[in-house]
């Protein structure tokens, strides 16, 4: 999201006296339209539960797959890591359940999101895939981690996986001001887009309110009660997950930012001690990564996928 806004406040002063839905729609479809010429495919499945899982493919090689976190679709978070690694890989994105055009008529938890990334596995006959997960990405990452013998190897970024507790629920909310970690993941307005990115990103933007309500209305105003029970039903999935044995789980990489404000870099080293998996820290980076640091993101996520 922080080339997305950037790209906007260079552009305010040639659109002034445009609206912001003109302005964040052209940055949407520039997005879609340059991962198209670079190869990428959009598409869209049937779901077995009912709903649609939209995805972008493109490349050729080993199968990956990227997912995004809350607060955006694929190609909103990994567009510039999608036209890199598509270079070597077989990139599949998809739009996770209840964002971009996506959606599924079961219940709105981590299951049910990764049931549909298997499916989408399946229908695409990928074997022995590498998957890379960002923030709420990562947790369905560390999900599809409990069938090794499916993945190669994971890259959890900015992810806690099963280790967070109320108290670090309770933190968090402290941190950004807030009385629930909905209230900060699922905004009400455009004041509550800001105060997201402000926690999300290390570098504050000033962004114009005409602009922070369209892309609440854009990016955020849908699938709202969906999205507020997949918060509130994750330490339920976290109880779930933690039982598998981590010695059982496939080769893993993590990606830390060293100012992260929603999970804390001491949340990464716990992680990583407990699943025996090497952290990388990212100085003067903040949560949002994979758009802070796109191009070093995406020469970490080869080295490691690379590596014998």
């Amino acid at each position: 999201m922080k080339r997305f806004l950037h790209s906007l406040i260079l552009l305010l002063p040639l659109v002034f006296v445009a609206t912001g839905c003109e302005v964040v729609r052209w940055k949407t479809e520039h997005d879609q339209s340059t991962l198209k010429k670079e190869g990428f495919s959009k598409h869209q499945m049937t779901l077995q539960q009912g709903g649609k899982l939209t995805y972008w493919e493109g490349g050729q090689g080993q199968p990956l797959l990227l997912l995004h976190g809350f607060g955006g679709t694929a190609a909103a978070t990994w567009k510039a890591e999608m036209l890199q690694l598509s270079k070597k890989y077989h990139v599949i994105a998809p739009d996770l359940l209840w964002f971009g055009e996506s959606y599924s008529n079961s219940s709105a938890q981590l299951a049910t999101q990764t049931n549909a990334i298997w499916q989408l596995v399946d229908r695409l006959k990928l074997n022995n895939i590498d998957v890379v997960g960002i923030s709420y990405g990562g947790f369905i990452t560390y999900d599809m981690m409990l069938t090794p013998e499916r993945i190669n190897k994971a890259v959890i970024i900015a992810s806690p996986g099963p280790l967070f507790n109320d108290q670090d629920l309770n933190d968090l909310v402290k941190r950004a001001g807030t009385q629930s970690p909905e209230e900060l993941f699922v905004p009400n307005n455009g004041d509550g887009v800001k105060r997201l990115y402000d926690n999300v990103f290390i570098e504050k933007k000033i962004i114009p309110d005409f602009i922070a309500n369209q892309i609440y209305l854009d990016y955020f105003s849908q699938w709202k009660p969906q999205r507020t029970q997949l918060i509130q039903t994750l330490p339920n999935d976290r109880d779930r997950i933690q039982q598998y044995d981590p010695k059982k789980l496939p080769q893993t990489m993590l990606i830390w930012g060293e100012n992260d404000q929603i999970f804390p870099l001491k949340s990464g080293i716990k992680l990583s001690k407990y699943i025996q998996a090497p952290i990388v820290v990212l100085p003067k980076t903040a949560h949002g990564i994979t758009n802070e640091k796109p191009t070093v993101t995406a020469d970490l996520i080869d080295t490691f996928l690379s590596a014998q």
